[in-house]
């Protein structure tokens, strides 16, 4: 855990997670553009992250 600032990613799948600034993202992840204290960036993602399913799942969902 850190309490330093932290970033919001988002994968391919439109899975959201927390990096740290100061570290390459790892592949297939991108910034948000979204940056603050982890909490902020979990507060966040719970309110941008609404479907949970992978977007490949929710494709073919009907």
């Amino acid at each position: 855990m850190t309490d330093g600032p932290m970033r919001v990613v988002v994968n391919d799948e439109e899975q959201y997670s927390v990096w740290w600034p100061d570290r390459e993202l790892p592949p297939g992840w991108t910034a948000t553009g979204f940056e603050g204290s982890r909490q902020e960036c979990l507060d966040h993602i719970a309110a941008v992250w609404t479907d949970m399913r992978p977007l490949s799942v929710r494709n073919r969902t009907p």
